[in-house]
């Protein structure tokens, strides 16, 4: 009979374990293969495409003007983002000028639409830890803004508001009533997203010092946005480009220490509070003109090739485009902040535990629509 030998470890067999495309905390269809040595993740591998729906290509059958709503259905979180950057692009390429009043105005929209965002991230990773109830908050909240942007464009989640030289329409009655009375209101419900997360004893448990990220293994990502910041980079392309209004407006760039989840969390908090900013500094000098430069009916480009990049809510949003002469792109190809993102997975959960992935996965912010495109 042997004796059981406790100075020797068993040793177990690695495994891999398939996690979604139907798994709600993979926010989407999202396929992960993880490796694993018991609960120890070993490796993790994202498998995109399950959403993939061809948008680039759709952007080339179509002219300048018609792909704008396109882009609504990339990060569709943050549909004002995505109509900037692709008409910012368009503008580059043309030599377009929009007008003071509509860089403005594009500011508002913008920044509005980055803490809806971040408050569907807060909810989204409340929710994957767990407290159903930050969900509940933050979507209640999440509700003022989009009757702000119903009341502009007649729409709450798909836009098409921002077009090629400025906006749809300018502002309307009661619009910056609603603005000011929402401002009003940040340092509030901010104050009640902390209490009941920030102090949190679970909540610190599974994000501080879990999936950290270095900013070389960042970097060597290509990583941006929070996600970036969150190891220390300010880089923030609204700072480098200086693109639209923004040289006009102060605001500082949150960044992080550790690289951890709970500063990812921690920077798109910091990131509502300077958004409200720009909006009330946006308001306050709004400049009087015109909400649309002079655009030809029939738009053509010249032949070339530009790239052009703005500040997303989940990073630097890129678009390249060339352009034949004609009415309309010849080749598209779009830089989407959440697909660069899936490559910090591996870094990121090798080592942890199978239930710090799930805090990994949430703490990136994904977006499903803007990663498979």
């Amino acid at each position: 009979m042997n004796e059981f030998n406790d100075n020797v470890a068993p040793k177990t067999e690695t495994f891999v374990l398939n996690m979604g495309p139907q798994h709600p905390s993979t926010h989407g269809v999202l396929r992960v293969e993880l490796d694993l040595d018991g609960e120890k993740v070993i490796r993790v591998r994202p498998i995109m495409g399950y959403l993939h729906r061809g948008i680039e290509k759709l952007l080339e059958s179509r002219t300048y003007a018609q792909g704008s709503p396109f882009t609504d259905r990339l990060d569709y979180v943050s549909s004002m983002n995505n109509n900037y950057g692709y008409c910012h692009a368009v503008e580059e390429l043309c030599g377009i000028e929009p007008p003071p009043r509509a860089n403005y105005i594009r500011a508002i929209v913008a920044e509005l639409n980055r803490i809806t965002s971040h408050m569907v991230f807060i909810g989204s990773l409340a929710n994957d830890l767990g407290a159903v109830t930050g969900m509940i908050y933050t979507f209640r909240d999440r509700e003022e803004v989009l009757d702000i942007f119903d009341l502009v464009c007649g729409a709450r989640q798909t836009y098409n508001y921002i077009r090629i030289g400025g906006v749809a329409q300018d502002i309307p009655q009661g619009f910056e009533e609603k603005v000011r009375k929402f401002l009003d209101r940040v340092p509030e419900f901010m104050e009640e997203y902390a209490d009941l997360l920030n102090g949190n004893e679970i909540f610190n448990v599974r994000l501080k010092e879990v999936s950290v990220m270095t900013k070389e293994e960042a970097l060597a990502c290509n990583m941006t946005g929070p996600n970036l910041r969150a190891t220390g980079v300010p880089f923030d392309v609204r700072k480098v480009d200086g693109y639209g209004a923004y040289p006009e407006f102060d605001f500082d760039v949150p960044v992080g220490e550790n690289g951890d989840n709970w500063d990812r969390y921690q920077v798109r908090y910091k990131e509502i509070l300077e958004s409200a900013k720009i909006v009330r500094q946006a308001l306050d000098g709004m400049p009087e003109g015109d909400f649309m430069a002079k655009v030809p009916k029939v738009l053509k480009p010249p032949k070339g090739e530009i790239f052009s990049r703005t500040e997303g809510t989940r990073g630097e949003l890129g678009f390249y485009i060339v352009s034949d002469g004609t009415t309309k792109p010849y080749r598209v190809h779009i830089r989407r902040p959440s697909f660069i993102s899936m490559q910090g997975l591996n870094p990121m959960c090798r080592g942890g535990l199978i239930g710090d992935a799930i805090a990994a996965f949430a703490s990136i912010d994904p977006l499903m629509g803007e990663v498979d495109c």
